[in-house]
């Protein structure tokens, strides 16, 4: 009789895990080389989508042109790596329909962040398209970010809070409170010197016609706001003998935060260089994804399986003297 070889395409836990652990780096690392195309004024370096531009499908020799495609082609890298975690979920052993939905949600943001990338390249860089293509890829990191903490948790085993209901409630204002810092960040971008054309071209963007000054000091008081925010939630958690894990995942999301109410104020002051913008970008993805993280922990960090090892061998017995 024939044998029938099976052979099993099932993705471990621990190794989807990982892969999605992958998947928010590289929607971190997109935002910051979109960032790049911006600062450098190479926005419309490219100005056809999907080609470059009339008669060349990749970017010539020039400066602009090169930066704007190399962006492009770092978002098709992290489309393998987009569409690698939304089809583990799906091979994943034992597949879960959240992973499921989760990465679906990962790849539709994707195709959506691409038609955004070409309606803002259409309509040569209007600040409300290019905040939208900011807040989408927010969203996708947002996801990416989910799907990392329920591929961490036990299969079939029920999650809990891991801090009394009032730290609960306020950790999770933190995101929303980072979220809305962010936006009044794209408004200031908006109005501010950075249009992400090239002006020496002459392909140069529109500007809202607002006071930099006032949009500037609302986004600093949210951001301040967010800090207290922070620490009133540090001091809760201290104070309420709360798990080793939760403080130093407020720990990381206080030292990113602030760092970037420094890099802020240190730009403003500076006449916004680009390369502080650069990392103050950087900063917002960076607190955004831990705030998330923090606050998905404090409701279901009961849940979280133990770092997957490799299985021991059995040692054998000690022989009889």
């Amino acid at each position: 009789m024939p044998v029938r070889k099976v052979v099993s395409r099932r993705i471990s836990p621990g190794a989807y895990q990982t892969l999605a652990l992958v998947t928010v780096v590289a929607v971190i690392g997109l935002v910051l080389t979109g960032a790049a195309v911006r600062l450098t004024g190479s926005g419309l370096g490219c100005p056809k989508w999907p080609t470059c531009s009339t008669g060349h499908i990749v970017a010539p020799s020039r400066f602009h042109p090169a930066v704007e495609f190399a962006n492009r082609v770092l978002t098709g890298t992290v489309s393998l790596a987009i569409a690698l975690a939304a089809l583990g979920a799906f091979v994943r052993a034992p597949r879960r329909r959240d992973l499921c939905w989760l990465g679906s949600g990962l790849a539709l943001g994707l195709v959506g962040e691409a038609w955004l990338g070409g309606v803002m390249v259409q309509h040569r860089l209007q600040p409300g398209f290019v905040m939208a293509h900011f807040l989408l890829s927010m969203t996708i990191l947002l996801d990416a970010v989910v799907l990392h903490h329920r591929a961490s948790l036990l299969d079939g085993v029920p999650v809990a809070p891991v801090a009394p209901p009032t730290v609960v409630r306020l950790g999770r204002l933190v995101p929303p409170l980072v979220l809305a810092t962010i936006v009044a960040g794209t408004v200031v971008t908006g109005a501010g010197p950075h249009s992400g054309a090239n002006s020496s071209d002459g392909k140069v963007a529109a500007r809202w016609h607002l006071d930099v000054h006032r949009v500037t000091q609302v986004h600093g008081a949210l951001a301040m706001l967010t800090l207290a925010t922070i620490a009133a939630t540090w001091w809760l958690l201290r104070s309420r003998g709360a798990p080793h894990e939760a403080v130093h995942r407020l720990q990381q999301l206080a030292e990113a935060a602030s760092a970037q109410v420094a890099i802020g104020y240190t730009q403003y002051f500076s006449g916004v260089p680009p390369l502080l913008v650069a990392f103050h970008v950087l900063g917002a993805a960076t607190v955004w994804a831990l705030a998330v993280r923090f606050s998905l922990y404090l409701g279901s960090g009961a849940g979280l399986e133990a770092p997957v090892r490799a299985p021991t061998a059995a040692r054998p017995a000690p022989a009889a003297a």
